[in-house]
């Protein structure tokens, strides 16, 4: 089954990546979810949480200020103005 490679940095530090089987957020055209072999997608990252569904471990948060969210094969990429992990993050994930 193919998962998701997610990396999410704030303009000033790496805050996760790691491999996850959903993303969810918010654009300014509203909520997404992305799942493995979602279609190619830019869009402008609203403010509010972030959803992770890691591979290994359970699902968590990470409140962001808004940036720019990026899908291309299997690849997600979220640029945030400021991001920080919320409370009960994956202790398996790779949090930098």
């Amino acid at each position: 089954m193919a998962n998701l490679e997610v990396e999410i940095v704030a303009a000033d530090h790496a805050v996760w990546s790691g491999t996850a089987t959903l993303v969810k957020g918010f654009t300014s055209e509203g909520e997404i979810g992305i799942l493995p072999g979602h279609t190619p997608l830019l869009a402008v990252l609203a403010p509010g949480l972030l959803e992770i569904a890691p591979v290994d471990g359970d699902r968590f948060t990470v409140d962001v200020d808004g940036g720019f969210f990026s899908v291309d094969s299997n690849r997600v990429v979220i640029v945030a103005d400021g991001a920080r992990l919320q409370e009960g993050a994956s202790a398996n994930a790779r949090i930098r």
